[in-house]
This record gives C-alpha cells, structure tokens and sequence, in this order.
C-alpha cells in the first residue's frame, strides 16, 4: 500500500497494488506424471542385468577413456527417487507462488534420460560418442530449416514451406553435383532452388494476400508431386549419371577434433556442418545487433509502425523470405551430399515440419531453435542406437519417439506462447 501527495493536488487516499501472482501447476504435474512412468519402468518392472555401460570414446581417439559401468537397478533407484524430490521441491515452489526455474527442469530431464539409457542399455554398452554424433548429423537440416523458420516468421511470413523447400533443396543439390561434379555448386543449385519455392510463397501470400498456411502447404504438395515425378521419370533411369552426387568428406579441425567425446562429435564433420555453425552465429547476431534485424523485427511485430518511418514493409517481407528459403535449401542438400548421397523420393520424411515445431519450441529465437532441433535430432538417433543394442522398448514406440518428443514439447512444454504479432497477417499500405 503506497499513498502519494504533490502540492496543489488532493490526496487520493491509498493506492492498493495489486501484486497477486497466478499460480502455474502445469511444472509439478507433468513432473509427477514422469516420475510415475519412471518407477513403473525403472522400479516395479526393472531389468535382471546388473550393469549398463557407456562407451565414451572411439576406436580412433588419441585420448582413450575407459568404459563407465553403472549398476542398473541401484542407478535407476536413485534417478527416480532424484525425480520424486524435483517433483515435490516444484510444487512447494509453485505453492509459495515461486516460478520453478527453468534449471530445474533440465536437471529432472537429464536425470531422466539417464535412467532410461541406463534401464535400456543393461547388459549392454551404449556409444556415447555415437549416439551425440548421430544426432548432430540428423539434426542439421532441423536447424537450418529452424533458421529459415525464424527468419520468415519474425518478418511476418508463415512459411509451412519448409518441407518443399527442403526437397527442392535435396533434388536439385543432388542433380546439379551429379552433372557437374562439384558438390560445392550443387550446394549453390540447393539454396536457388529454395529461394525459388520462397519466391512462390512469398508472391501469393505478399502480393497477392492468399493465406500464407494454405500457400505453404499447396507448394509442400506441388514439390513432392514434381520431385517424385522426376525423379521415377528422369533421375532413375539415368541414375548414374543424374543421381550419383559426389559427397563431402569429413574435414578433421587439427586438435579440436582430439578432445574426448566433444572433438569427434563437433569437429570431425563435414563442410555443411561448419556452415551450420556459422549460419547459427551469423542469423543470431544478424537479428538482434543489426539495423537489418531490427528492420526486419519490427515489420513482423508492427509493420504499421515501421511503414511510417519508411521502411518498405512488403519488399522486407519478401527478400527476407527469400533468404529464408536460401537457408532451408541448404538443408535439403545436406540430405544428399552429405547424408544418403543421392535423392529419394520424399526422403525428407516429415522434416520440414519437425523444423516448423523447433520454431515454436525455441520461441522464435535462433539458439533456442537450434536447441530444439538438437533435441529432435538426439530422440530420432536414440531409437537407432537401441536398436542396435537390443533394448527392449517396442521397435513400434522407438519408430514414434521423435514425433511423440515433438507433440510433447510443442504441446506440452511450450503451452501458450506469443509469436511475432503481425506474423501471417498480410500488410495493405494506408
């Protein structure tokens, strides 16, 4: 309770703050829903072996760790009684009307993905170093079209588009480094070919105010349909000289790539990968530290304002979306130069949508984007590893785990969130 009084004014008596805080169960309940699963999975159902290795290095490392083992049902005992305390320390802290910290919530979801390795890999060693190194790989093109994602979406274009313009990416970067040999210019053909779909998107959803969520999944539709088309009718019968792309090698960086468990994942890749770690940075700083970024937020979050201190709204829209596309092509191409190293049909599988999720999740934020990609990239790899080493979750459920993780975290960890204001309403001058 505050009062004031200014000379020549009458008092207006108190002035009641109103300093209630609303408070969130949403943390301690889905906590508790885990740590559920955890002791049915972990506890009552269990695993007879005794020990769970982890294997931290590779045949090729200079520096060679040895293999930690962990007891099995003593480490799984201890991980769900660690999520049990997490839950009840949330929900003091959200009767108290505290906010639970988002550390918290790291610490109980890596406390859990510890158990769970640990309750899927007794008896059995998991590649540590793989399992990190293949979801990198998986996750690149996640990133690069999260990238894409944010860019056109802060400057207020929807782009659903992600997918066509990943497989554009992926067909074209394929044919034009099979014709040429270079798959540095098939690198260039793929981030043509997304600039042109973005094109598309950006004509009918800019000029000519068609939904920009319709235009995006017509062209998602349009790409499959051609690049399927093209590749039975051309690609195929011609596959050695139109599909057979040269693939970048892996380039090592001089001891970077030597530190334990980092080096192999991070600095043994090939050129796109770099690129991806460039494009990050570049898209980051671009964003928020630059006149072109702040040009291009405030016409995704008021363009009425920007239009008045003259900035070309709709042009901004445009070229930005464009570069977006640019951006997502070059994840399609790592698909066939630097993964499959050829194109198949629809081999995108889904991606572009993956992407569009880890938007959402990274709350339109290039590094929180990239991490929700990276976490996409970890569960689609993670079903591979177990499978290899003969966990006993239902090959059916590891099929659905990158899909159930995103539905999760879109859904259920990101609940209601606010994107850039003005982004899928198209802008009429005056």
């Amino acid at each position: 309770m505050t009062t004031t009084t200014q000379p020549g004014i009458p008092d207006p008596g108190p002035v009641v703050l109103d300093t209630t805080v609303v408070k969130s169960w949403k943390a301690p309940i889905a906590y508790a829903a885990f740590t559920i699963i955890a002791f049915v999975l972990f506890v009552i159902v269990g695993r007879e072996e005794t020990e769970s290795g982890f294997r931290l290095s590779t045949d090729s490392d200079f520096f060679q760790l040895p293999v930690v083992a962990a007891p099995t049902q003593l480490t799984c005992t201890l991980v769900t009684v660690l999520l049990a305390v997490i839950t009840i320390w949330s929900a003091v802290l959200v009767r108290s009307s505290r906010r639970v910290p988002l550390w918290l919530t790291v610490v109980f979801a890596a406390s859990l993905l510890f158990g769970f390795l640990t309750w899927a890999a007794a008896g059995g060693v998991i590649p540590v170093t793989g399992l990190l190194f293949g979801s990198l790989g998986l996750a690149v093109p996640l990133i690069f079209g999260a990238l894409g994602g944010v860019i056109s979406e802060r400057v207020g274009v929807v782009n659903v588009a992600i997918e066509g313009q990943f497989l554009a990416g992926a067909f074209t970067s394929a044919l034009v480094a099979s014709i040429t040999g270079s798959p540095y210019v098939g690198l260039v053909a793929a981030m043509v070919a997304g600039v042109l779909v973005s094109f598309v998107l950006a004509a009918f959803a800019i000029k000519y105010l068609v939904d920009q969520v319709i235009v995006g999944v017509v062209l998602n539709v349009l790409v499959t349909g051609l690049t399927s088309f093209l590749y039975s009718q051309v690609l195929t019968p011609h596959a050695q000289m139109l599909n057979s792309p040269p693939r970048f090698d892996r380039v090592n960086i001089p001891l970077l790539s030597e530190i334990p468990i980092i080096g192999p994942v991070f600095f043994r890749q090939t050129i796109i990968v770099y690129i991806v770690y460039v494009s990050i940075f570049v898209v980051y700083f671009a964003l928020f530290h630059t006149k072109w970024g702040l040009r291009l937020r405030s016409v995704g979050e008021h363009p009425q304002a920007a239009d008045t201190v003259g900035i070309n709204v709709n042009r901004t829209r445009f070229w930005n979306v464009a570069l977006a596309g640019a951006i997502a092509g070059l994840g399609g191409s790592y698909f066939t130069l630097g993964a499959v190293g050829g194109f198949n049909k629809e081999m995108t599988a889904g991606y572009g949508f993956i992407a569009l999720a880890a938007v959402i999740f990274g709350r339109w934020d290039p590094i929180k984007a990239t991490l929700a990609a990276l976490l996409f990239g970890f569960a689609t790899n993670l079903q591979n590893v177990l499978g290899i080493i003969g966990s006993p979750v239902p090959s059916e459920f590891m099929l659905m785990l990158p899909y159930l993780v995103t539905i999760f975290a879109v859904a259920g960890l990101v609940g209601r969130v606010r994107g850039p204001a003005a982004s899928g309403k198209p802008y009429i001058k005056g």
